[in-house]
């Protein structure tokens, strides 16, 4: 059994990381092990920022979104000699384990760490993007999904008022994942993602003969990996001549206190993730599969696109 781990969070912040953080400490303690705090992601180990935690140290977060151990992007961990220094960080410590919680990037660093040094790595899927392959859901992702939902209310009552078309942008990168729930769970017409091609002037056309036939309004989600909404909603209004919007949501999208789901997932995941770096187990990202806590192998995580789920694609075309 190990007796010092270190955890982590690193990468763009997501709603749920102090769930699972604090659960990795509490977790850790409770089984007579040592547990180090390093602030600032790769970025804070290299410069040696990280400190032991106690229990005290993780009251009063499970409610705060972002990350109190706070995060950062480094461009030196993707180095070998970066991540060299890392381990030696690391061991000059004692610390015989990591526990890094992040997107891919920060999971894709980890699997080389552990590649590199063998040093056991245990990670866990935290980024609103949901795009780690593997796992039905990453820590954040619930929260982000609500927070657009939030606008996406908002913006019908005003689009319905004047009769207008709103393009709304959200997050994700490469992944539609947030833009096909939000967009389905808020009754858009029209959801865009970078998995399916769309052709614009088939739905413009769509959207004028709609407004001839009495439509009030249209709402579409666009997202970001899919194009730019600002583009999307002046080609459509050059198209339609309708009276269109553009909102890009940004990132209010990653901040907030986590809903039900990410505190209570990241907590589970949190507990699983400590004990099995104590037993010594490595190349582990825990995650969730058909309402189940599951173990999924780093490099396959790291080294796999995860699609989207095809009854969410079919769904959103039954219900447009």
């Amino acid at each position: 059994m190990l007796k010092s781990i270190a955890v982590l969070t690193s990468g763009g912040d997501s709603p749920g990381m102090n769930a699972a953080a604090r659960a990795v400490v509490r977790t850790a303690l409770y089984e007579g092990v040592k547990v180090w705090g390093i602030r600032g992601g790769y970025h804070g180990l290299l410069e040696e920022d990280m400190f032991e935690m106690k229990s005290r140290d993780v009251s009063d977060i499970i409610q705060r979104g972002g990350t109190f151990l706070g995060t950062a992007r480094c461009k030196r961990w993707k180095t070998p000699e970066g991540r060299m220094m890392g381990y030696k960080h690391l061991t000059d410590r004692g610390i015989e384990g990591l526990c890094v919680i992040g997107g891919d990037g920060s999971l894709r660093g980890a699997s080389l760490l552990s590649k590199e040094t063998g040093i056991p790595i245990v990670g866990l899927p935290g980024t609103i993007d949901n795009d780690v392959w593997g796992s039905d859901y990453t820590i954040g992702c619930d929260t982000a999904a609500n927070t657009i939902i939030d606008a996406i209310n908002k913006l019908r009552d005003t689009a319905s008022a004047h009769r207008r078309v709103i393009v709304l942008e959200v997050m994700g990168r490469n992944c539609g994942w947030l833009a096909l729930v939000s967009g389905i769970s808020g009754g858009a017409e029209y959801i865009l993602v970078p998995e399916e091609e769309y052709n614009l002037d088939e739905i413009c056309d769509n959207m004028t003969e709609a407004y001839k036939k009495g439509k009030r309004y249209i709402l579409v989600v666009v997202a970001e990996g899919a194009g730019s909404g600002q583009e999307i909603g002046q080609y459509i209004a050059e198209k339609t001549q309708l009276d269109t919007r553009v909102s890009v949501l940004g990132h209010i999208q990653r901040g907030g206190s986590p809903s039900v789901i990410d505190r209570v997932r990241a907590s589970q995941l949190g507990e699983q993730a400590a004990l099995a770096l104590i037993s010594g187990l490595s190349d582990i990202v825990f995650g969730y599969s058909k309402g189940r806590v599951v173990s999924i192998d780093l490099h396959d995580a790291v080294n796999n696109k995860k699609i989207l789920d095809p009854d969410y694609l079919h769904l959103a075309k039954v219900l447009f």
